[in-house]
């Protein structure tokens, strides 16, 4: 047996209360609770480290988050019955473990990922967003025409520089390749963008509703949006909308024998 297993954890969590996914200093973050949880089963002489496909900002919401971590054999051997039941008695009620699977050293939930989907939900009604969705869905006071929204769509999607609605990072690329970019309006009146991608830079995704939401209510020509990715900073003119209406829903894998090749693929475009 080797010393330690690789473990894919499925989470989830109201972003609401959390600072953001990653561990920060006197503040409280998913990683954080997570970690804190699994160091209670597993014990303090076992460091943790938590990868993770996408790391959320601060009241980013997800229902298909995924992380992995490496615990060491014996305790998986002694936890995997019941790991799932213990980590739900020690986490707090707004973030969830969903699902444990045990997966090759090759998995890595950042690295091997092939996509990642959010979902930003607006209320364009006049009343705002129901009291039971006021934490993942964003109240928009002027009425949104759908048609000028995914119009604004269409002309984001395909491999483009996204630099225009990038926090930049030093030496790291704001080139992506997005996927899908369409919007619906639910039975229930919600406007509903998905967006998926290879992969987001940070502030991209709502940075991009921003852009849209000036369409969809009239202020903006829908060729707009476009026009920015000649851009190679980031553009003082998008707004970027609030972390609150914003959840991951979905990151993708290739089959297990694609693993590894996927990561070195994504780490040598990442460079």
């Amino acid at each position: 047996m080797s010393d330690t297993i690789r473990l894919r954890l499925d989470v989830s969590y109201d972003g609401a209360d959390f600072s953001g996914w990653a561990v920060q200093p006197s503040r409280r973050t998913v990683a954080g609770v997570l970690t804190a949880a699994l160091g209670r089963l597993v014990g303090p002489d076992h460091p943790l480290g938590l990868t993770v496909a996408g790391r959320t900002d601060a009241g980013v919401h997800a229902t298909g988050q995924v992380c992995h971590v490496d615990l060491p054999a014996e305790a998986w051997t002694a936890l995997e019955g019941s790991l799932l039941r213990r980590l739900a008695a020690l986490m707090p009620p707004d973030a969830r473990v969903r699902r444990v699977t045990e997966v090759p050293d090759t998995f890595d939930a950042r690295f091997s990922a092939t996509f990642r989907r959010y979902e930003y939900r607006v209320a364009d009604t006049p009343w705002g967003p129901e009291p039971l969705r006021r934490h993942d869905t964003l109240g928009w006071m002027r009425p949104l025409d759908l048609d000028w929204l995914n119009a604004a769509a269409a002309g984001l999607v395909g491999e483009n520089d996204y630099a225009a609605y990038c926090k930049r990072k030093e030496h790291a690329t704001t080139v992506r390749a997005i996927t899908r970019l369409d919007w619906r309006r639910d039975p229930d009146g919600i406007c509903v963008a998905t967006v998926q991608a290879d992969a987001f830079c940070q502030s991209m995704v709502r940075s991009l509703v921003g852009a849209m939401l000036s369409v969809g209510d009239g202020r903006r020509d829908p060729s707009w949006p476009r026009t920015l990715l000649t851009l190679r900073e980031r553009s003082s003119e998008v707004t970027v909308a609030p972390a609150h209406g914003l959840t991951l829903i979905a990151v993708g894998y290739p089959a297990e024998t694609e693993y590894a090749s996927r990561a070195d693929t994504t780490r040598r475009l990442r460079a």
